[in-house]
């Protein structure tokens, strides 16, 4: 199993010789309005993608499928929806499939609770994209756990917080390799985070001392607090420095 890191949550996943593109975020430097009520005007993504345009239309016509987790603008953005043939499979939570469909894509497949699809086992977990009113205005978001014969379980929480959804997902399912997406994006008028600060990061690694842990989701939207080096600061104060990959940009893992 191979996960090519782009940058925030967009990876490019090989897995059961199926390559799926992982919440796409495509869009040029700059290209976003900013995301407002967080303390800046910076645009978004802040960094480029680390692929070339040819190389972006190689990895796009190499694919089997994309994986969206929800449809916030830095999962799902005008770009990949521009550049994404519109018969290419999309997996996605059941919320979102009208969505999808509306913009022309015609082969959308939710996964209600389980889905089994070419030879992939997945099942969509659940999560809590921040907490109280804010949480709730952030609308459904879900994870994926993903199996197949002789691969690494493979868990990506999604845009979630620490909260006992994760907690049974790594009860349940003993995954061997957990995304985790960090960042801790916050707003000025408060709320806390909506995905994982470095505590939330921590309290996985703990819980689940056997699996792989993968953070991202950092340094690419202008709400997101928490960088990598703050991350890899409280991992080293909590002696579990060696134990979390934090991966730069375009970064390759295999397992």
């Amino acid at each position: 199993m191979q996960i090519h890191f782009l940058r925030h949550a967009t990876l490019v996943l090989t897995i059961h010789n199926l390559k799926i593109l992982v919440d796409p975020m495509l869009s040029p430097q700059g290209a976003i309005d900013p995301i407002p009520n967080a303390g800046n005007q910076i645009r978004n993504p802040m960094v480029p993608l680390p692929l070339s345009d040819e190389e972006l239309q190689q990895v796009i016509s190499s694919l089997d499928a994309v994986l969206i987790t929800h449809t916030h603008r830095d999962h799902w953005d005008p770009a990949a929806q521009a550049l994404l043939p519109k018969d290419l499979p999309l997996l996605c939570q059941p919320a979102d499939q009208a969505k999808l469909e509306q913009a022309g894509f015609t082969q959308v497949l939710p996964i209600s609770e389980h889905l089994t699809w070419r030879g992939l086992e997945i099942d969509c977990t659940g999560g809590q994209h921040g907490t109280g009113e804010l949480g709730k205005m952030m609308g459904p978001v879900s994870g994926v756990v993903l199996k197949a014969e002789g691969e690494p379980a493979l868990y990506i929480a999604g845009d979630t917080i620490w909260c006992s959804e994760v907690e049974q997902v790594l009860t349940q399912h003993k995954p061997d390799v957990v995304v985790l997406n960090a960042g801790a994006p916050t707003f000025v008028t408060g709320g806390g985070p909506i995905t994982m600060d470095e505590n939330d990061v921590c309290q996985v690694r703990q819980s689940i001392p056997e699996a792989n842990i993968i953070a991202v989701h950092m340094e690419t939207i202008n709400h997101c607090r928490l960088t990598r080096a703050a991350l890899r600061a409280k991992l080293e104060q909590e002696g579990l420095k060696k134990q979390v990959s934090i991966p730069q940009d375009g970064e390759t893992i295999t397992f």
